[in-house]
């Protein structure tokens, strides 16, 4: 999940200084909505490549939609 990737991001920014509960609530959402976005816009890129370009990455046209379909929220 989200969370366990950018943990030890949230960690340290959490040890600079003395948060408040809602300021951890307000960062762990922002960077929630971060990673989703990211997700969202890496998906829609991969279903517009060429297949020469997927061939690059080691990618075949099956698997990269299949990748480009699903829901931005899963991992």
């Amino acid at each position: 999940m989200a969370h366990a990737t950018h943990a030890p991001q949230i960690a340290y920014l959490g040890g600079q200084s003395k948060l408040s509960p809602l300021a951890v609530v307000a960062l762990r959402v922002a960077v929630t909505v971060t990673v989703w976005s990211e997700r969202r816009r890496t998906r829609l890129h991969l279903k517009h490549l060429d297949d020469h370009l997927l061939q690059d990455i080691g990618v075949d046209r099956l698997a990269a939609q299949k990748e480009a379909n699903r829901k931005f929220w899963l991992m």
